[in-house]
């Protein structure tokens, strides 16, 4: 289990750094093709090439030059092959003149298939925002 821990950290650092590059096929290099994914407004959008390009979208807008950090609270293993990780997220982005933060966890549910573990659904919450 030590080599899966290690897997989804990195995995979780790697959507972290697609995501603070802009890019919207980093972000969800780590997504399974036919993720599922909810955003903290309740929108539900299915598959990767789908959540890659409404990330394109906001990269380009709400979201341009944002900084994203993750932090991995937990992860549990429902079987060795299934996990699920909450995972802590600042994010500090620019809407118009005024710089937003924003807190929100979100649930991961990761699966391993022919080795490789990848995000099968995710979930967004927001926990606080605030203006600066």
């Amino acid at each position: 289990m030590q080599q899966d821990q290690v897997a989804i950290h990195d995995l979780v650092r790697r959507a972290q750094d697609g995501w603070n590059a802009g890019s919207g096929e980093g972000f969800t290099a780590p997504f399974a093709e036919h993720a599922d994914y909810v955003l903290v407004n309740g929108n539900h959008v299915k598959g990767r090439a789908a959540i890659a390009a409404g990330a394109r979208t906001d990269f380009s807008a709400v979201f341009k030059d944002s900084n994203n950090i993750y932090t991995v609270e937990d992860v549990r293993f429902i079987r060795p092959d299934v996990a699920i990780a909450h995972i802590h997220q600042y994010l500090k982005y620019h809407d118009r003149e005024t710089t937003q933060d924003a807190k929100a966890r979100s649930t991961w549910v990761l699966t391993k298939d022919d080795g490789k573990w990848s995000v099968a659904a995710f979930q967004d919450t927001l926990i606080a925002l605030s203006k600066q």
